[in-house]
């Protein structure tokens, strides 16, 4: 037990400096493409798309494939290499001296933050499976603190040189893979490992095979996939909408992040274990589940900035609903698996970055044109609302109906993964 919560504190930290590093880029890297740009604002907003686009693309190709390759060679290479190359990624976004090496850099960003998926694997790795929605949520938690410190921290640095908080971030993440080269322990033994790669599944689509093996896997699965295009419109219009809706300053809009940040992390870290161990996943995914809806549609309808600020708890609680899928999911595979289920729900969640960003931009831009006859700015939060339904309708038919052969944990791999076939 206590080597477990040893290997769980080593990934947890981790995964924290993972995420600060990813944060402390925010503030700044939209300000040098404009540089870049010669001040053309609306043209760097384009190639700032283009940005988004490739990360996301390289999510949802190399998520499937680190995460098989993290069931076949083991959780801990895969996590030290590629926090060296996300090392690498910042350092050539330091000494970028054009628009075409910066790309280079959130290419190799896309493929190496698809890591977090085997850090989940991880986890599942030296969690019981009773445990491992409240583990889910901790580790959820990094995000939270990495959404708090890296911006801030970022913004700091910035005002000093904008290229400073690329070296720093390429700092962290060179001393995060040395640190797991010398302490992070594996969590996953050989004897529970495939003795082959089954290259089909560690591309995109192959990788779907395994949400489909079991049906309350697919069905979560696609539960997850309605909240992660849900999930789309906070990146893509909240920065946007309280600008347009309610006038507010960039230290306005700071500070709710950051309140956005803290809540989250305290949900995550504290209120998943303690809601689940007292009312069951369950119940926990559907409140989490419940509480995005009105969040949502209460930051769609909110006249005014304190009564959207209202609506930060409820979308912290909305943090509830991913550790039980999680956890529930993860009991639907072998030891042997979870690497390659995380990596498929994270190719998922490629997808919808593919998806949302369009979605609801082109959605807030629609209804705020002054052209039409009726305007609601609240059109995308009420879309991510409905989104959010969809999800709950989903779940309650998934989760309906649990047997006691389905809540056993699975202790084999199946059977396309047993050495007996051959991977080509």
């Amino acid at each position: 037990m206590k080597s477990r919560r040893a290997a769980f504190a080593f990934v947890f930290l981790t995964a924290t400096l993972d995420m600060v590093a990813l944060g402390i880029i925010v503030p700044v890297l939209p300000k040098l493409v404009v540089t870049f740009m010669g001040g053309n604002a609306a043209h760097a907003a384009e190639i700032f798309g283009v940005f988004g686009t490739i990360f996301a693309l390289m999510q949802f190709v190399f998520a499937p494939v680190l995460g098989m390759l993290s069931d076949r060679f083991g959780r801990r290479p895969v996590i030290v290499l590629s926090n060296f190359g996300m090392g690498l990624d910042y350092l050539i976004m330091a000494l970028a001296p054009n628009v075409g090496w910066l790309f280079v850099g959130r290419t190799l960003s896309g493929i190496t933050a698809a890591s977090f998926s085997t850090a989940m694997a991880y986890v599942a790795d030296v969690t019981p499976h009773e445990k491992r929605a409240g583990a889910f949520g901790m580790l959820s938690a990094a995000f939270g603190i990495g959404f708090i410190l890296g911006p801030a921290l970022g913004g700091v640095l910035g005002n000093v040189d904008p290229r400073l908080p690329f070296w720093v971030a390429a700092g962290l993440s060179v001393a995060n893979a040395v640190y797991g080269l010398i302490v992070l322990p594996e969590s996953l033994p050989p004897e529970k490992r495939p003795t082959a790669l089954v290259w089909r599944r560690a591309n995109p689509l192959g990788s779907l095979k395994l949400l489909r093996s079991h049906s309350e896997i697919f069905g979560l699965a696609a539960v997850n996939f309605f909240v992660y295009v849900a999930h789309e419109v906070l990146p893509n219009v909240y920065v946007l909408y309280v600008i347009y809706r309610f006038a507010w300053d960039e230290r306005t809009i700071g500070v709710s992040l950051a309140l956005v940040g803290a809540m989250s992390m305290l949900v995550s870290a504290w209120l998943v274990r303690a809601a689940v161990e007292r009312l069951g996943e369950r119940r926990v995914l559907f409140a989490g589940l419940l509480a995005g809806v009105a969040a949502f549609a209460l930051f769609g309808a909110a006249g005014n900035g304190a009564l959207f600020l209202a609506a930060i708890p409820l979308i912290a609680l909305w943090g509830l609903a991913g550790p039980p899928a999680q956890s529930i999911m993860s009991r639907r595979v072998s030891a042997s698996e979870q690497g390659e289920l995380q990596g498929a729900l994270s190719s998922m969640r490629g997808i919808s970055m593919l998806i949302g960003p369009g979605l609801f931009t082109l959605t807030f831009a629609t209804f705020i044109d002054k052209q039409r006859a009726v305007q609601l700015p609240g059109a995308p939060w009420f879309l991510a609302a409905l989104l959010m339904i969809v999800s709950i309708a989903l779940a309650w038919g998934v989760t309906r109906v649990r047997t006691d052969s389905d809540s056993a944990e699975v202790d084999a791999p199946r059977e396309e993964a047993n050495p007996s076939v051959a991977a080509h």
